[in-house]
């Protein structure tokens, strides 16, 4: 047990350097971006006092839009009165706020918790999960999602969310400035200028990477603390083999809301077929993760 917790311990220090990373390399773009457009230091802290107030303005509400995103409603009481029951459950033994319940109606099996804290989040499950799992099943996806509330893992990538859009939006901005020349600034030659566009092209896929690093690791993580919590890995692991089932049949379809920016807080890869999105995928891959679980048996 307490090396299980050494590992818990190890993983959060590894992602807080992963993130302190992302926010030295975010502020290395806003330096550029006010370079090249001509601003000086003052330009500099005001955009970056932009970019804050914006972040600070998703942080609080990036569940609600990620809910309306997905266009999950909220769940009736008495019409998934099991499910309610299940979370409930969970919540109490993870001894965090019972989270609020949405379906969204989608035929691809997923779910996905959001929020900004264990005070405030939300589970949101698919109409075609509720369709193929059983109870057991069921509670093993649940417990992946509770946990990752417990381990405050949806506040942490609500917040790798956001840096990911803002690098984003900012190398795009930097590489048309330079493209069409609006900030000639040639006190230091081509050198800057060279770094300015490498920076553009590659900040966008080393955001991604940084993402993808932090969820990879915690999706392990939900996996394993999920199946101690519900004390049964099978159940898990038989619901992730239902979705590799579903995902190679004729009829697969990827889930209908989830795109580059919220793909990372599904329970299982949302999207379908040997895509780019595949290839730099936020998810690991479900035989590993069932593989990891049955050790757990």
């Amino acid at each position: 047990m307490a090396s299980f917790f050494d590992e818990i311990a190890k993983n959060k220090l590894k992602s807080l350097l992963l993130m302190f990373v992302f926010i030295s390399f975010f502020s290395a773009i806003v330096y550029l971006f006010v370079y090249f457009l001509g601003g000086g230091l003052i330009a500099f802290l005001a955009g970056f006092i932009i970019i804050l107030l914006y972040a600070v303005f998703v942080y609080f509400t990036g569940d609600k839009l990620t809910l309306k995103m997905a266009g999950a409603k909220p769940a009736d009481r008495q019409q998934y009165s099991s499910l309610y029951s299940i979370v409930e459950g969970l919540a109490a033994a993870t001894q965090v706020p019972t989270p609020k319940v949405y379906i969204v109606n989608d035929p691809s099996p997923n779910a996905f918790a959001t929020g900004r804290n264990q005070k405030v989040s939300a589970v949101a499950v698919t109409t075609g999960l509720l369709s193929i799992m059983n109870k057991r099943d069921l509670e093993g996806v649940l417990a992946h999602e509770m946990s990752h509330i417990a381990d405050n893992d949806v506040q942490f990538m609500m917040i790798a969310i956001i840096f990911v859009g803002v690098i984003g939006i900012i190398a795009a901005v930097l590489r048309n400035a330079l493209w069409f020349g609006m900030g000639d600034n040639r006190q230091n030659g081509g050198l800057l200028i060279l770094i300015a566009i490498v920076v553009g092209v590659l900040a966008p896929i080393f955001a991604v990477l940084v993402q993808l690093a932090i969820s990879r690791r915690r999706e392990y993580m939900a996996d394993a603390n999920g199946a101690r919590l519900t004390r049964d890995p099978q159940g898990l692991a038989d619901a992730l083999l239902k979705i590799k089932n579903y995902a190679a049949g004729p009829n697969a379809q990827p889930v209908k809301a989830a795109n580059e920016v919220n793909g990372s807080m599904y329970f299982a890869n949302p999207f379908k077929g040997k895509s780019l999105m595949n290839i730099f995928s936020t998810h690991p891959p479900i035989d590993e993760r069932i593989n990891r679980l049955k050790k757990m048996y």
